[in-house]
């Protein structure tokens, strides 16, 4: 399914662009150079503007480094991506990537965390990412605790009309179907396994963990597409 933000002009100067990304300007234009992010579009007096696509991509590449991938490793399975991937394929991607190494809290500050955002953000925006669990209050007027990998999820889903209490709800029933779903699998596979011992369990996890989640991940999204045409044709227009 498209989003908006899929369809958005560039309009991200290099300085933006890395401040959305929470890396340095060198790191993008070494990034450009190596050829793994495309060139900007060329707009008035010659600056170059970047768009969702080229910060969902940089955040994938940030992913894949982190995972200890070498440059060229990442050169590599960047050309395996479709043509035209738009940013919100790029962040399944950088989900599926990042799904079995959790991203380390960082503690901000309201001022950084809106250079992070691209955007101001009122109280209620802050009280929003709470909810959504992707920032903590370390005090009621103190620093700020950003998850790395909830963070741009958070901020794109700021411009959707939902309340606080139905984030948190939505939440919640996210958390709990999926450490069930995880117990259960972790069941099935520890039965399966012939002669389990924590060896034969360590090398299950490693070779399962990411397979599992890309399948979660596309399972989730065909029941979602479905829901949704169902409540599409539900819907008086």
């Amino acid at each position: 399914m498209a989003t908006d933000t899929d369809t958005e002009e560039p309009d991200l100067t290099v300085d933006e662009l890395a401040a959305r990304a929470g890396v340095t300007v060198r790191t993008v234009r070494f990034y450009s150079s190596r050829g793994l992010l495309p060139p900007p579009e060329i707009g008035p007096r010659r600056v170059g503007r970047y768009g969702p696509g080229h910060l969902s991509r940089l955040a994938l590449i940030e992913e894949l480094q982190h995972q200890g991938l070498t440059l060229a490793a990442i050169e590599r399975y960047l050309r395996r991506l479709p043509d035209g991937i738009g940013p919100h394929d790029l962040a399944i991607h950088r989900a599926l990537v990042a799904s079995w190494t959790p991203d380390e809290p960082e503690e901000t500050t309201h001022a950084r965390l809106e250079r992070r955002a691209g955007r101001a953000l009122t109280e209620e925006d802050v009280d929003r990412l709470v909810a959504m669990g992707a920032v903590e209050r370390l005090s009621p007027e103190g620093p700020l605790r950003v998850d790395p990998g909830l963070l741009p999820l958070g901020i794109r889903l700021l411009d959707v009309p939902l309340t606080p209490e139905t984030l948190l709800a939505a939440r919640t029933v996210l958390l709990e179907h999926a450490r069930a779903t995880a117990g259960e699998l972790t069941r099935l596979f520890r039965d399966g396994v012939d002669a389990p011992d924590v060896a034969a369990m360590k090398s299950l996890s490693a070779h399962m963990q990411p397979l599992v989640v890309q399948a979660l991940v596309t399972a989730f999204q065909r029941s979602l597409r479905c829901e949704l045409r169902s409540l599409y044709e539900q819907t008086p227009r």
